[in-house]
């Protein structure tokens, strides 16, 4: 599905005040998206997806599970906005509104993180890397159920919904760290494209697997992803290698002082 510039809209933005001074960071920052990357929810997602439409717009169940897995990544309002555009947006609000309800009920009552996520944190936290979520979800309930999971402690911050879109949420972090590389981990097209084309950006996928629906690492590599795999397990032995990649590839400052070391 070609991309839309229906994938940059989203609720209205909350803006923080004061906004957080600028600073450097050790190494670099790590960007997380939260469904279908920490949370392995996209399937139960997807499930209460398929109802939503179903009952919304008379969309066969599967059908619409499919349609919401192919524009998963950007807010459900765009997603919707996409799909159905001739649908009253009345209509779409009021979807809208019983998709959050019950993906908070139904989808984030019932997920857990992918086994490896707690060990992966601890080891980048340890490896000198800074940690941020960019999620679609509301901020306040991100933390929620990073807290309930044990996780909220390692992330330096939570953006979401209300702070904008994922391109903007790179834009902030952007100006919050300056000189920092900055990589997305994420799990769709949408994801992938935002990364790759943020400048400075390094894009990182998590290839899923489902019942009728599958986005294979390769998949994700056409769509703009250095690494992608199954499993994020292996994540921190790959960041220095794309790390030096991107510092070759850009003749950035670090890069050459690595090489003059070598």
């Amino acid at each position: 599905m070609a991309t839309s510039h229906l994938s940059e809209l989203s609720r209205p933005v909350i803006r923080e005040e004061p906004p957080p001074e600028p600073r450097r960071l050790e190494r670099g920052l790590v960007v997380f998206d939260l469904d279908g990357t920490i949370l392995d929810d996209i399937g139960l997602i997807g499930d209460v997806a398929g109802d939503v439409l179903s009952k919304a717009f008379g969309t066969p169940t599967e059908e619409g599970r499919l349609h919401y897995l192919a524009t998963t990544g950007m807010p459900f309002e765009a997603q919707l906005a996409q799909l159905y555009p001739e649908a009253p947006p009345e209509l779409r609000d009021q979807t809208a509104r019983i998709f959050h309800t019950r993906k908070v009920a139904e989808a984030y009552a019932e997920a857990g993180v992918f086994p490896e996520v707690p060990r992966l944190l601890k080891r980048l936290s340890a490896d000198g890397w800074t940690l941020a979520v960019s999620t679609g979800a509301e901020r306040e309930m991100a933390d929620l159920v990073l807290e309930r999971e044990g996780l909220r402690y390692w992330f330096e911050a939570v953006l979401g919904s209300g702070q904008g879109t994922k391109r903007e949420h790179l834009a902030e972090f952007r100006r919050r760290f300056p000189a920092a590389p900055l990589f997305l981990v994420g799990d769709s097209r949408f994801d992938m494209e935002v990364g790759s084309e943020t400048p400075g950006t390094v894009a990182i996928g998590r290839a899923t697997s489902l019942l009728g629906w599958t986005l294979t690492p390769d998949d994700l590599k056409r769509w703009g992803a250095r690494w992608a795999n199954y499993s994020l397990a292996e994540l921190p032995d790959a960041l220095p290698e794309l790390l030096a990649h991107r510092d070759r590839t850009t003749g950035t400052t670090a890069g050459r002082r690595r090489s003059r070391k070598g």
